[in-house]
């Protein structure tokens, strides 16, 4: 009675407290009682949610290819088209502020027509825009073709993650959403006419594949949402037992106020956002795309092979993110960020010191070694946890009221920093090489502090029990 009080006076704020603490608690009651972890042990029922994911993150490996596409081919696009080093420039540059176009829509879309939606939406984008690219005999559709796929890779890099935590079973959560960011680092890899295939698996797949149920429970769709959660599930899975805390979350976010950009910074779901929010300003501003995209330079500056330098680079980066989907159900979000960040740190120190010897003529025969050492460091600790785990925990922590509006800023910062950071590199550089990297060092210092004292442990736990901890 007192809960129904509550609503009827519009206290959203205790309804919510009440309501999810509530429900906690019969979850963790239900646990107990009869073991429930997911009735989805059986791997003979687990084909639907592998399908799925490997259909999910072809938007993932195309993410990559749009990424990695400009600079292979700088030298054969300038002259096919007699670009400019500055056109060239636009046409490299252009893609990221089309995926900042696309955060901001990334949230809205699919809340609006569901995640396969917004997935069919971006691959659209995507086709027309490399299609654009290849037809192209001048700079302007070359640009326009460039913008069209950094949209779609906006959209992407939000909409992938949360269908795949969405229909995931939580044993399995970790380490299907981390695909995500192990098929973009393959992506980044390959020749841009391998960009069109994983398209085409995406418009046919999302045909064969359930929409997530959470996502059909919302908008009311009760026997779609029953259908695709027993799809999902196996067809001799009972259900019901996680289609009713489903659908008890749902109504109880239901009855609040629908959120709109400002509701975030509401005090019950400010936790969320800082979280959310906060991963991505230390994912982004912890120097990874100034490194990423000149990486090559970096190694020449220090005296190094750029192209054996480049080779390694590539290949730690794929095989630790592809390791990193094993363990990171075992170990956890939150330790896996921890070595990471610490990873970080120490990366960007050796590299700092690097330099530092090489400005001032000190010990000049270690300075390639630990240049290479520093990097290499640096980004086997970024596959190892900073690259992915913001990704899982961002799909993870918001509640599905807020998760659009939430998931298109988190989003959208997270691109902003990758603009911000990629365009600042060359000026901090040049201003002091050993300097830059000491920058990045105290960013990725102040990341581990912020994962000790905010960042939860989302291991093993459904996505209604994560929210209603974080936000109670």
């Amino acid at each position: 009675m007192a809960i129904k009080e509550d609503i009827e006076r519009g206290n959203d704020t205790v309804l919510e407290s009440a309501a999810v603490s509530l429900l906690q608690e019969e979850n963790d009651m239900a646990d107990k009682e009869d073991g429930y972890t997911d009735q989805t042990s059986s791997k003979a029922s687990l084909w639907m949610v592998y399908f799925s994911t490997f259909v999910a993150v072809c938007g993932s490996f195309e993410f990559g290819s749009c990424a990695g596409y400009s600079s292979p081919t700088q030298t054969a696009i300038r002259t096919d088209l007699s670009l400019s080093l500055a056109e060239y420039s636009v046409f490299g540059s252009i893609l990221t502020f089309g995926a900042m176009i696309g955060a901001i829509t990334s949230g809205p879309i699919p809340d609006f027509i569901g995640r396969k939606g917004a997935m069919r939406t971006a691959t659209g984008f995507c086709v027309g825009g490399w299609l654009a690219i290849y037809f192209a005999k001048g700079a302007l559709l070359l640009d326009v073709g460039r913008l069209a796929t950094g949209y779609g890779m906006g959209v992407f890099s939000y909409v992938v993650p949360v269908f795949i935590a969405e229909i995931a079973p939580k044993n399995l959560r970790g380490a299907l959403t981390t695909i995500n960011q192990l098929m973009i680092c393959t992506g980044v890899s390959v020749a841009f006419i391998i960009g069109l295939i994983p398209c085409a698996v995406l418009l046919f797949g999302l045909f064969f594949i359930p929409e997530s149920p959470r996502w059909l429970a919302k908008i009311g769709r009760e026997k779609e949402f029953e259908a695709a959660l027993q799809d999902l599930r196996g067809k001799d899975t009972n259900i019901s037992k996680e289609a009713d805390e489903i659908r008890d979350y749902i109504e109880t976010l239901e009855r609040l106020p629908k959120a709109k950009m400002m509701d975030l910074f509401q005090r019950r779901y400010l936790n969320s956002v800082i979280i959310g929010v906060g991963l991505m300003v230390f994912q982004q501003f912890g120097g990874i795309n100034g490194i990423c995209f000149y990486v090559s330079n970096i190694f020449e500056t220090a005296g190094f092979s750029a192209a054996v330098g480049t080779i390694i680079y590539a290949i730690l980066q794929v095989v630790i993110t592809g390791l990193n989907t094993t363990v990171i159900d075992k170990a956890g979000r939150k330790p896996l960020l921890l070595v990471s960040s610490t990873g970080l740190v120490l990366g960007c120190i050796l590299s700092g010191v690097s330099f530092y010897l090489r400005d001032h003529n000190l010990a000049l025969d270690a300075v390639p070694i630990l240049a290479v050492t520093g990097i290499l460091i640096y980004i086997s600790a970024f596959s190892a946890g900073m690259g992915a785990v913001p990704w899982v925990i961002m799909s993870e922590i918001f509640p599905i009221n807020i998760k659009g509006a939430a998931g298109s800023l988190a989003t959208l910062v997270n691109w902003f920093g990758a603009w911000a950071v990629s365009y600042t590199f060359n000026f901090l550089m040049s201003w002091s090489a050993y300097g830059t990297f000491i920058l990045y060092a105290a960013i990725n210092a102040g990341a581990i502090l912020f994962v000790v004292t905010l960042v939860p442990e989302t291991k093993g736990k459904t996505l209604e029990q994560i929210q209603a901890a974080i936000n109670a």
